[in-house]
């Protein structure tokens, strides 16, 4: 029997194809997520990985086996699908393994209006659903389900057209100069949207991987590992662009490249949306998790905006985005979400914004976003450890009692200084620890990095 331990994760399902996700499987986590959502129709889509297709028409018969109706948009990104069941108001699945490797696959399940599934709102009602039939042998079927009389109907639906005229109807991208921009898909489905979206804008676009391949044969599609962003930094230099955009690969994260072939900190992408986001809504709240810069709540104050902390994972920042009106949120992670898009995350729309930013001006990107971007950071570094409390409680003693230095604990060990802080959390999948510091200055950001890591790896 499939072990859903390893299978089901926070906030999301997703595993090697087929050994621990397969198509029979797909069809009873269809059959549970009707029943769980109590959906009578449901939208489906998948991304480019050979097992995909499959899976999402065996996640569709499922439901359908529960007296629900599918609409399947067939390839998509995964923001495409939730344009979908937020214009449809139906809740969605789609089928990726976002960037991992090709052997992988996953659902991604949302209610309807894109709002998030994940363990504490129905994944893990789903999970036990799964379980049971798997121990019964009981096919779902509409026989016995309680109000359904007969099977739904399957039909198809292209969004592609609408999801980019959605998109395009938040920014204003008329009157911005002609730039160059290279775009690397990673072969994945940012190779199926950019053409589209980016169609008759007045933009030189450079492809690159643009041909949709799940095996991936030129690199990783997670452009957040500095090892997958190099040919697009060296083309960006190659073709004198003005930046590099490169997507992951379902292509819901989006990361930014300025034209000396530098990363752009998601950070600085962050508080430069959030600017232009409170300029249309004036004394809005700005989500941001706690392990953005410092820079994006400080922007965000500095625009007449509010700034609201929260935990790391999009199922925080959608809540607290629900909670309090927020008008867009980030992550350090590339993930940026809008209350225009149903508080979900588009790289997309960052991606607009940011192209609408630097053609609205005359200096280059890197200038642009140096307002932006006015700390030195360490970026993630994860250390794998045999103990995960008694490393963060090591750290915690070597650093208490220090003068100005304060704790907190909302998102594993936050420590807080004058001039610099760190954040140490643990994995909940693997035995690691994660460590981001931030600092005034390179070498204060240097000292306090090595100091915790030593403590961490002793």
């Amino acid at each position: 029997m499939a072990d859903l331990s390893q299978l089901v994760k926070a906030y999301d399902v997703r595993g090697v194809y087929p050994e621990q996700l397969d198509d029979r499987l797909a069809e009873l986590f269809g059959a549970a997520f009707v029943q769980v959502t109590g959906a009578g129709a449901i939208v489906v889509g998948h991304d480019m990985r050979p097992s995909s297709p499959g899976l999402a028409a065996s996640f569709a018969r499922g439901a359908v086996s529960r007296g629900a109706d599918a609409t399947i948009i067939g390839l998509c990104s995964t923001d495409q699908l939730y344009y979908a069941s937020g214009k449809l108001d139906l809740p969605g699945a789609m089928f990726t393994a976002s960037h991992n490797p090709a052997r992988y696959n996953g659902i991604k399940m949302c209610r309807a209006g894109a709002a998030p599934v994940g363990q504490d709102t129905g994944l893990a009602e789903i999970r036990t659903l799964v379980e049971g039939w798997l121990e019964t042998g009981a096919p779902p079927s509409v026989t016995g389900v309680t109000g359904v009389t007969a099977p739904g109907t399957t039909a198809r639906r292209d969004t592609l057209t609408d999801y980019a005229a959605h998109l395009l109807s938040l920014v204003d991208l008329s009157a911005i100069r002609p730039l160059k921009v290279v775009v690397d898909a990673g072969n994945g489905m940012g190779g199926h949207t950019v053409p589209t979206v980016f169609e008759g804008l007045p933009l030189d676009v450079v492809p690159m991987y643009f041909e949709l391949d799940g095996t991936f044969p030129n690199h990783e599609a997670n452009p957040l590992d500095p090892k997958n962003i190099v040919d697009l930094q060296a083309r960006v230099l190659a073709e004198g662009a003005d930046l590099g955009l490169a997507f992951d690969g379902d292509a819901d994260r989006c990361f930014v490249v300025d034209e000396r072939g530098e990363g752009v900190s998601p950070s600085a992408i962050t508080a430069l949306v959030a600017a232009r986001e409170l300029a249309k809504h004036p004394g809005g709240t700005v989500i941001h998790n706690l392990i953005t810069s410092w820079s994006v709540p400080e922007v965000v104050r500095e625009q007449g905006g509010v700034p609201v902390r929260t935990r790391v994972g999009h199922s925080f920042i959608k809540q607290r985005m629900a909670e309090t009106g927020a008008i867009f949120g980030g992550e350090h992670s590339a993930h940026y979400y809008f209350r225009d898009f149903w508080n979900a995350d588009t790289g997309m729309l960052a991606a607009l914004h940011v192209l609408a930013a630097l053609g609205g001006q005359d200096g280059p990107l890197s200038e642009l976003v140096s307002s932006y971007d006015r700390y030195a950071g360490s970026g993630e570094i994860n250390s794998t450890v045999t103990d995960q409390t008694a490393r963060t409680e090591a750290v915690r003693e070597a650093f208490a009692g220090r003068e100005g230095v304060t704790f907190d604990e909302l998102d594993g060990l936050t420590v807080t200084g004058t001039e610099w802080w760190f954040n140490l959390r643990p994995s909940n999948t693997e035995p690691l620890l994660r460590l981001n510091v931030e600092a005034r200055d390179e070498t204060t950001m240097t000292k306090i990095r090595d100091e915790a890591l030593a403590l961490i790896r002793a």
